[in-house]
């Protein structure tokens, strides 16, 4: 399906975003195009206060930087209240229960609930008894956000995305498994490239498949091959490799050398923060067809997008 021939409704019936798989082409394509009318109306310095009086709670049970502050900056935008709300798995061992939790913050008047580091079994559980909108920011299994995110981005940039090839390298990450579920599914081919050891979770993949071409390899050079977008992950967020897993992604890094093989203009995707000398060279990230600043920018307005989507006042 071409995105440009699309005619958007702007509503979606889903009531939480926990994972693409769970979407729609034409529901992506909905909050795609309600990016873009946020991204206008954020240029034109038009009034989006659409969730005046309305409270969005964060519970973040791991760090971040530019999600956070393109939360708490866009919920502003929109005439929204953000709140930080206390999470700890030791609360959870101690006894606290979901149910008790979301259903307590449902009647403190919280419009939607946004989630970060919380584990995709607690998350169903949230989802299960909740009232409200459960927006997941990322955890250990996917992160919808960055990739409805890179989606508009390439969108932007390439005017398309029906027929163009985007190539995945390096660590199969949770970054990694929503990206390909939502390319897929907006009609770019898919080529994916990591090492076994790092291998891409097998279920999404074959769920993947369901909606177009994907290509996998353990080759690089292979994967990148015509690609009009490249795009890599962080090695070391969270978890720091050994000698040992640094030497297996080496020849998985997205330098001048691998980026030759790309077709003609192709773009460099990154959702930072990026290890500059490890899984992509300084002059790929910094050159001028790096996408990384888009991103980071475009991530404030896909945020606006999907709180007026997903909040029903």
């Amino acid at each position: 399906m071409d995105i440009n021939r699309y005619t958007p409704s702007y509503g979606i019936k889903h009531k939480h975003m926990i994972r693409l798989a769970d979407y729609s082409t034409e529901e992506l394509f909905e909050i795609l195009y309600a990016t873009k009318v946020m991204k206008g109306k954020f240029i034109a310095h038009e009034d989006t206060r659409i969730l005046n009086g309305v409270t969005v709670a964060l519970l973040f049970g791991d760090t971040s930087l530019r999600t956070r502050s393109a939360l708490e900056i866009g919920i502003r935008q929109l005439g929204g209240v953000c709140v930080n709300l206390p999470y700890n798995e030791n609360d959870m061992n101690a006894g606290e229960n979901i149910k008790d939790i979301v259903n307590v913050i449902s009647r403190y008047g919280v419009g939607a609930l946004v989630t970060r580091g919380i584990s995709q079994s607690e998350l169903e559980e949230f989802c299960a008894v909740s009232e409200i909108p459960i927006i997941n920011s990322t955890n250990e299994s996917y992160i919808p956000i960055q990739c409805i995110c890179d989606l508009f981005t390439v969108w932007e940039r390439k005017g398309r995305l029906e027929g163009l090839k985007l190539a995945y390298v390096g660590k199969g990450t949770n970054n990694a498994a929503s990206l390909v579920t939502g390319a897929i599914k907006c009609g770019l081919d898919v080529a994916v490239a990591t090492p076994k050891q790092f291998a891409l979770d097998g279920a999404v993949l074959d769920a993947a498949r369901q909606y177009g071409n994907i290509f996998v390899t353990e080759n690089p050079a292979e994967a990148v091959k015509n690609a009009d977008i490249v795009y890599t992950d962080s090695y070391n967020y969270h978890f720091a490799l050994s000698a040992e897993e640094r030497e297996i992604l080496k020849p998985y890094q997205v330098n001048n050398t691998l980026m030759s093989y790309a077709a003609r203009g192709a773009n460099f995707m990154h959702s930072l923060p990026a290890g500059r000398g490890v899984e992509v060279t300084a002059d790929v990230i910094d050159g001028k067809y790096s996408l990384v600043l888009e991103q980071g920018e475009n991530k404030l307005h896909t945020i606006k997008a999907l709180l007026a989507l997903l909040i029903k006042e």
